[in-house]
């Protein structure tokens, strides 16, 4: 975690927030003395900066400070990634906003003047609750570890709802449609059901549609018999054959011609295959997945594709989002990326840059995670040093950052005097802007509870366009 980076100590980190200076410095001799690693701010904002620096265990701020009031720096502390455990300290006469405060997340209160066993007790027990959420986080993410199939990275809410309906279909016969832009890791789900079902002893083969010449596509499936054609000189058993037992996985289904896809269909209903030149139906054991980029319902409105087939594959649809949908998770696939690469190269890349990381998350990658590990793999070609940096990647993606252009066609962020709030905040414009200023369509995307998304649209005073106009308006009309 982000604490233990910046070296906590053995019993815990504890920021003091009080504008009272002897105040401050009893308490921080105190706490330094019972084994505590402490700092001290005057100020909520010095508070903020101070554990935005350098991340802490605990918080004990006083209820009134000179810039904000304690109950404003408590929603501030709370909405940090990881959120710090905060105990509040009130004089007498403020016990009610003491008890609002625990109310909204403060994990207890303290009356003024202290009493020193009281405040190192109550320490001592906010500190073990951190403990504890920190081992409950832990388990959480062994277990989602456990659920998500092998070689599939991703903790962005859409994925892990694929992973929990990839465990579910898995050991079923359910023929599943699998459908995504181009490289957003369709085979990886088509491989990850086989893996779980119980053919996973079995063969898994994989066959691109659109790759194989539709003149050898048949007999590539099908198989044929000696004489079936020129140049056949013997018997040859088709994928569907050598699949028995196992999975077959037709990635780019779509392009099949209808006459194929009329055989395909034979094969769903009969469980046989006939090969070319042959007469006998020859009885296989397969279960079939497919996979396309195209919306087949068009394609069967245009009458390129047949509607009883596509009843016969869609036993379950799984949707991948592109990866500009899924941009949290840009980070553990770079990561995972550099590990593979520092491998078959006898690298040791550490990582990438705060810039490079920039770049990466501003992309919008029309060629998904296929694009993302190719951007990666030649950026690991480059780099001479531990990390990868602007100058490593591919310079499509850096070409607009130098012009001061939207990065990547998504975000207007310099490299330089950029904070990751200003990214988080353009983040939320801009799904706010996909989701026509929709909170709770925006907060899916996002993968963000309605309650955060509100509470982040009213820090960065983000408002709509129609929202805007009224408040002119309404200004307009009172002149």
């Amino acid at each position: 975690s982000a604490r233990r980076e910046h070296g906590m100590s053995r019993k815990g980190s504890i920021l003091v927030v009080d504008d009272e200076r002897g105040q401050r410095e009893v308490l921080t001799m105190i706490l330094r003395t019972a084994g505590y690693e402490v700092e001290s701010a005057a100020t909520a904002k010095s508070a903020m900066a101070a554990a935005a620096k350098r991340p802490v265990d605990l918080v004990l701020t006083d209820l009134k400070l000179p810039d904000i009031g304690g109950l404003e720096l408590l929603d501030q502390l709370l909405s940090m990634t990881p959120a710090p455990c905060v105990v509040m300290m009130t004089a007498y006469g403020t016990i009610d906003s003491a008890v609002e405060a625990m109310r909204k997340g403060a994990f207890y209160y303290l009356s003024k003047p202290l009493d020193r066993e009281v405040l190192l007790i109550t320490m001592t027990r906010a500190l073990e609750q951190i403990r504890l959420r920190e081992e409950n986080r832990q388990l959480h993410r062994q277990l989602d570890a456990a659920c998500r199939p092998a070689d599939m990275l991703g903790e962005h809410p859409r994925m892990r709802e694929i992973f929990t309906l990839i465990k579910k279909v898995a050991p079923s016969m359910v023929t599943v449609l699998i459908c995504g832009e181009s490289g957003t890791g369709k085979e990886l789900v088509a491989r990850a059901i086989h893996a779980g079902s119980t053919r996973k002893d079995g063969p898994f083969i994989a066959v691109n549609c659109a790759a194989i010449p539709e003149s050898l596509i048949e007999n590539e499936l099908f198989g044929h018999e000696k004489g079936a054609y020129t140049g056949a000189a013997g018997r040859e058993i088709g994928l569907f054959e050598a699949a028995d037992q196992g999975t077959i996985f037709l990635d780019e289904v779509g392009d099949l011609s209808l006459s194929l896809q009329a055989k395909l269909l034979r094969l769903l209903q009969e469980k046989t295959v006939r090969r070319l030149g042959g007469r006998m139906e020859i009885p296989v054991d397969v279960r079939m997945l497919a996979a396309t980029n195209k919306n087949l319902a068009q394609e069967i409105t245009g009458g390129r594709f047949r509607e009883d087939l596509f009843y016969r594959l869609n036993g379950l649809t799984i949707t991948l989002p592109p990866l500009r949908e899924r941009s949290t998770d840009i980070p553990i696939l770079v990561q995972s990326f550099i590990e593979k690469y520092n491998g078959r190269m006898s690298k040791t890349v550490a990582g990438v840059s705060a810039p490079a990381l920039r770049v990466l998350l501003a992309c919008p990658w029309p060629g998904n995670i296929r694009q993302l590990e190719s951007a990666i793999e030649r950026a690991m070609l480059l780099c001479e040093g531990m990390l990868i940096e602007p100058t490593d990647l591919p310079e499509g993606l850096l070409a607009p950052v130098g012009s001061g252009e939207k990065v990547g066609g998504a975000f207007d962020l310099p490299l330089e005097g950029f904070s990751l709030e200003e990214f988080e905040k353009q983040l939320i414009v801009q799904a706010m802007e996909h989701s026509q200023w929709v909170v709770a369509k925006a907060a899916r995307r996002l993968g963000l509870s309605y309650k955060t998304l509100q509470y982040r649209l009213e820090k960065f005073q983000i408002r709509s366009p129609d929202d805007i106009a009224a408040n002119q308006a309404s200004m307009t009309s009172k002149e």
